[in-house]
């Protein structure tokens, strides 16, 4: 049985003739004899004939067709593209030297019978520096008088040798007592663990499984920003016994407090929250310890490889050698082609899309990543009977050889939280391997299907910016697995020519609820876009890549459930309906992602809930603004619509849902 041809053009002989007597009034007005027997439609049922045949053929055109007619308007099959995550790296003890991590490290998960190990390598090298404990200083919210925040520092040398101990929170805990620690490197993205000698019980009144402090590092100066840390294990049962409590570090800058400029770590007292005990009496330090216990680094699903030998050269145009590995992911700029001519003499030569540019004096090469071909420049006869050379051609017998590549790639690499705890590289005094967060980003080499789809697109732009909707669909060309959506406009009241770009990043779960730092777009992501749209917009433009301005929102709503529905399962569906709809990726009316510049009204909550199955009747809703600030969330006055920018959304916070019984 024959497959179907696909009809890449599904219009007929009649809609051609339709569509063309439908112009007559914009391009000839005065031709105003519309019917069959004038000689002008005669013409133009001749030309609809015409192109009716040529769409018959077109339809018919196989695959390996479309890539050659792609690559005939400079348009090719997009590279697969590779997942990305951060793995941790946990030591067996704090040692007293330096740990260095490898650049191409590999991490893979556990090979099974039926299924091979996905391997994940590092990015750079990287070293886990000594946990080296400077200063120690207490700080109260206030004092006995109500006075402003003073800080207290600790007497290192006693403190170390456990003969002076301190209060970590003032004697009778407030909220924002903190105690602060001051450490001479940088430990971003380390693992930082505390020994601490304190009285047993004496934080007593907190549940230990949910204590009411949070770790905080110092993120940035201009404004004072601190930073929640994520806890690894805490073996002090929230201070109130001796133990480790380990926490993963962000990213960390050097600061000043009370004049002591160090790399600041603190343990702050939460404000009073419903349902979480706070200290009655203050935690008791008599000793502490400190030390690295392992460092997160950023990883890729890809395999590197080191002076591969391709072949040597014949000295003839136009030859064409392969990788042993494909698919060959984007080349970093130190993965180059080298030629050597000689043991002493050796260069290196330089990638390029393609040969349109290169002069006979140029050392050029392209790569095909899908294929691993690496072809050098051909020559071309001209008119005048001369022959053009595009590129340097590599002396005979040279030895060409690939300095570096990685391969790898694809969907495959979007493995899940935990996956990779295989460490494939001996690196001595790690103890285990793992990813805490799900690898994203990893694509497949784009399809025939989806390439189609993006022609019209491509066309349209032609690799230029110039339109608003060319910077949209070119930001979205440029890193295709990183970003959800894109949004370009004129800022207003900005000066004539400024483009400002809006990315909103792909996330792990967009159906759900979206933490800030889910948004946070990465640096060099936002590099690559600007580059690519830099080289692609008009010289008397000028470029800004950044975040929308996300209006984070917050409900407080009561409702009645009808009748034989769990009210549990009503106010997780209304919560859920909640987070898809006040969603800046898959929200708003059209579940595209919240309109950029779209007010928010208390009437589209109501209409959004309306299809939420349980719901018997609403009592009330309340809307209010988020901000945040230090990491926290900040409440708002309730409002009845909140005003979005023209570069704004919105996104949503938890909400409070209540449903009555009676």
């Amino acid at each position: 049985m024959s497959l179907n041809a696909p009809r890449l053009d599904d219009r007929t002989f009649q809609d051609l003739v339709q569509e063309a007597m439908r112009r007559i009034p914009l391009y000839t007005p005065e031709w105003t004899d519309h019917n069959l027997s004038d000689p002008g439609i005669t013409l133009l049922e001749l030309f609809a004939w015409l192109m009716d045949i040529m769409l018959y053929r077109l339809n018919r055109v196989p695959d390996r067709h479309y890539i050659k007619f792609m690559e005939l308007i400079g348009m090719k099959l997009r590279e697969p593209e590779y997942a990305k995550t951060w793995v941790t790296l946990w030591l067996s003890a704090p040692q007293e030297n330096p740990i260095e991590i490898p650049n191409a490290t590999e991490i893979s998960t556990t090979r099974t019978e039926t299924e091979p190990a996905i391997i994940f390598s590092t990015d750079n090298a990287y070293t886990i520096r000594i946990a080296k404990l400077d200063y120690v200083m207490t700080s109260a919210a206030r004092d006995s008088q109500g006075q402003s925040r003073k800080y207290v520092e600790q007497n290192m040398k006693r403190l170390t040798a456990g003969f002076e101990g301190f209060y970590i929170f003032a004697e009778s805990p407030h909220a924002g007592d903190a105690v602060y620690f001051g450490f001479e490197e940088d430990l971003s993205y380390h693992i930082l663990g505390l020994e601490l000698d304190l009285d047993l019980a004496a934080g007593a009144g907190i549940d230990p499984t949910q204590p009411p402090y949070s770790w905080q590092a110092l993120s940035s100066v201009a404004p004072v920003e601190w930073t929640n840390c994520e806890i690894d294990m805490d073996g002090t049962r929230g201070f109130n016994m001796s133990g480790l409590a380990r926490v993963h570090l962000p990213k960390m800058v050097r600061g000043e407090i009370d004049g002591r400029r160090a790399y600041w770590v603190r343990v702050r007292l939460n404000d009073p929250q419903p349902g979480v005990p706070t200290y009655r009496r203050s935690p008791l330090v008599k000793k502490v310890g400190s030390g690295s216990w392992g460092i997160t680094v950023p990883a890729t699903h890809a395999s590197l490889l080191k002076d591969e030998f391709l072949g040597r050269s014949d000295g003839t145009p136009g030859q064409k050698f392969y990788l042993q590995n494909k698919p060959v992911l984007p080349r970093l700029p130190n993965e180059q082609l080298t030629v050597r001519i000689s043991n002493e003499e050796v260069e290196i030569w330089t990638e390029v899309p393609d040969f349109s540019g290169s002069g006979p004096e140029d050392r050029h090469y392209t790569i095909d990543s899908a294929s691993g071909e690496v072809r050098f420049g051909p020559v071309m006869p001209q008119r005048d009977g001369t022959i053009r050379r595009y590129g340097m051609i590599p002396p005979r017998n040279s030895a060409l050889v690939m300095r570096n590549y990685r391969y790898g790639g694809g969907a495959m690499g979007n493995v899940q939280k935990g996956a990779l705890n295989v460490l494939k590289t001996s690196i001595p005094y790690i103890d285990r391997v793992s990813n805490r967060q799900p690898a994203t980003g990893g694509l497949d080499q784009e399809s025939i299907e989806d390439a189609k789809l993006r022609v019209p697109g491509y066309l349209r732009s032609l690799g230029r910016a110039v339109t608003a909707p060319d910077f949209e669909y070119l930001a979205l060309q440029s890193v295709p697995g990183d970003i959800a959506r894109v949004f370009a406009l004129q800022p207003p009241n900005s000066a004539i020519g400024e483009v400002k770009v809006l990315l909103i990043p792909r996330v792990v779960n967009p159906n759900g609820y979206i933490a800030p730092e889910e948004l946070q777009l990465d640096d060099a992501m936002v590099k690559l876009v600007r580059d690519f749209l830099d080289m692609r917009r008009l010289i008397t433009t000028r470029l800004d890549v950044t975040s929308p301005a996300y209006y984070w929102v917050q409900t407080r709503i009561r409702l009645r459930a009808s009748a034989h529905f769990d009210p549990e399962r009503v106010r997780e569906a209304v919560e859920k309906r909640l987070f898809e709809y006040l969603n800046p990726i898959i929200g708003g009316p059209r579940g595209k992602g919240w309109p950029f510049g779209r007010d928010l009204h208390v009437s589209d909550l109501i209409a959004c809930l309306q299809t939420v199955p349980g719901i018997d009747f609403i009592r009330s809703i309340e809307l209010f603004p988020v901000t945040w600030s230090g990491g926290k969330a900040q409440r708002g006055e309730a409002v009845q619509t909140l005003e979005i920018v023209a570069h704004g959304v919105v996104a949503s916070q938890r909400h409070d849902i209540t449903i009555d019984s009676d």
